[in-house]
């Protein structure tokens, strides 16, 4: 059983992306939306407009699927290859849903120092192992959970001036993915395809052109952000220049040194977004990268909702209430309404529940499958500039917003989630998470190996779906190649879930 991404897009060394006939049978595939039971489902091409067949077309094949023998073959060899070795593990996080999954496992604890075989490390850490002046080298059975130059995709400038580049050079290009289209919300055009981030500049550098913006739309809100901070720290709403000007005078004097160094995105704040309950909410979705050179990203299908615990108000006295505005847990549990017993999260089962309740079925397949396409996008922008060590693998947390005309919008990317547990439910599901994070990246008998291809089976999937496989897609596009001469397939489109 086969589904299929399709995505236009850039190789890595600049040339346009390779295309495909689809899955053999004529069909392109979107993994989308929740049905009645919640889960991801896959939708046919129904999310965009149609594109002209003939443009380069990039997609992902279910694991196991077809290559079972290929990939049984691959992990026997891996196995061969060494005598079973006993996992030593290190974590710089004293979190019990990652030192449980590791010991279930038969690993044992040891230092940085030591030999180990699987590091759970924060950042900092990852970037001392990869350092030059270090002169580490690791072997070919250790993994680590971070990529060297995660930050391309995480940090909020470096995102959207990836974001920006990848665009330009598929409109350099004359890729149909670039079409643009009259804009509702700014002056000229918007891209019709891209166009899932907030307008956006980075301050100071960009400063003329953001008040050159503003002056355009006088009475439009704005959103301050420091872009190497998380968890809500240093975020502000601004509806008049005065005010950022004040900002800046104050970022300058003696008793703000660290402001003053440190850069900001400033972005048009979604003021109209989809209210539950008349409060706002954003998604915290789970994106696990095993590779990015070829991409290899896989979206866990347990996210949820996360709710302001204050109504949502968009007057001048409320601006500066980040109970209205701020989705982060990490600012709303200092709030009265708090609610420790669901912590104002909901599923993403819940969610899909409600809209094909409100809203209908088929408006609610478009918006997931949307989220799915704004995912895999942000994903080919960095994969370019991403140091794709084999070593490494990474599970984002991804933000998300959605306005009430259901139209997703990328917030922020994290490299570091938390996997700290606010309720039962969210630590049952950050345990699943780890769970499921171990079984697609290691190979099939559990040991780390640089060697093996890295395409896992379809139980060892879990509860993430293959977003996107490249290598997979390049396997399939040489084998339809081949078969297109002799006979042609015929269609198969039937969902997979029921």
């Amino acid at each position: 059983m086969q589904g299929y991404v399709r995505v236009y897009s850039r190789n890595a060394d600049g040339t346009s992306g390779g295309g495909g006939a689809g899955d053999g049978e004529g069909t392109i595939v979107y993994y989308g939306c929740a049905g009645p039971i919640g889960e991801w489902t896959q939708r046919v091409a129904s999310l965009q407009p149609t594109i002209d067949q003939s443009v380069a077309t990039m997609y992902g094949r279910l694991p196991g699927a077809s290559t079972g023998s290929n990939n049984a073959a691959g992990g026997a060899g891996v196995a061969a290859s060494h005598e079973r070795i006993k996992i030593g593990f290190c974590t710089d996080l004293d979190k019990s849903v990652l030192i449980n999954n590791f010991e279930k496992r038969g690993w044992h604890q040891v230092n940085g120092d030591d030999d180990w075989h699987f590091y759970w490390a924060g950042v900092q850490t990852c970037r001392n192992i990869f350092s030059v002046d270090s002169g580490y080298r690791m072997h070919d059975n250790q993994m680590i959970n971070h990529f060297p130059n995660h930050y391309e995709l995480s940090r909020k400038d470096l995102l959207v001036k990836n974001i920006k580049r990848y665009r330009k050079d598929l409109e350099r290009d004359g890729n149909p993915l670039a079409e643009k289209t009259e804009s509702n919300n700014s002056s000229g055009t918007r891209y019709l395809y891209l166009d899932f981030v907030p307008t956006t500049f980075v301050l100071p550098a960009d400063y003329n052109m953001f008040v050159e913006e503003y002056r355009k739309f006088p009475l439009s809100t704005w959103i301050m952000k420091p872009c190497g901070k998380s968890q809500g720290a240093g975020i502000f709403l601004i509806n008049k220049l005065s005010k950022l000007k004040k900002w800046s005078r104050e970022a300058k004097g003696p008793f703000h040194p660290q402001i003053a160094k440190e850069s900001y995105v400033i972005s048009r704040y979604i003021d109209n977004p989809l209210l539950i309950g008349g409060k706002k909410f954003d998604l915290r979705l789970y994106v696990l990268v095993a590779s990015f050179r070829p991409l290899k990203a896989y979206l866990f299908k347990l996210g949820f909702c996360r709710f302001c615990t204050v109504k949502y108000d968009t007057s001048v006295t409320e601006l500066d209430n980040m109970y209205v505005h701020l989705t982060n847990v990490s600012v709303q549990k200092h709030g009265g309404e708090y609610n420790t017993l669901h912590g104002g999260k909901w599923s993403v089962q819940n969610l899909a529940l409600y809209l094909e309740g409100t809203r209908g079925k088929e408006v609610t397949d478009r918006l997931f499958g949307a989220i799915s396409w704004l995912i895999v996008h942000s994903l080919r922008a960095v994969a370019p500039v991403m140091a794709s060590d084999r070593h490494c693998f990474e599970c984002y947390g991804y933000d998300i917003i959605i306005d009430n005309a259901l139209k997703p919008w990328l917030v922020e990317v994290n490299a570091s989630p938390s996997l700290t547990s606010t309720t039962v439910n969210d630590r049952i599901l950050k345990y699943k998470l780890i769970d499921n994070i171990l079984s697609v990246v290691l190979p099939p008998d559990g040991v780390p190996d640089v060697r093996w291809n890295k395409v896992p089976t379809a139980d060892a999937l879990g509860n993430f779906e293959l977003l996107i496989d490249e290598e997979l897609a390049a396997q399939d596009e040489a084998q339809n190649s081949s078969n297109s001469s002799s006979h042609a397939k015929p269609s198969r489109t039937s969902s997979r879930w029921k």
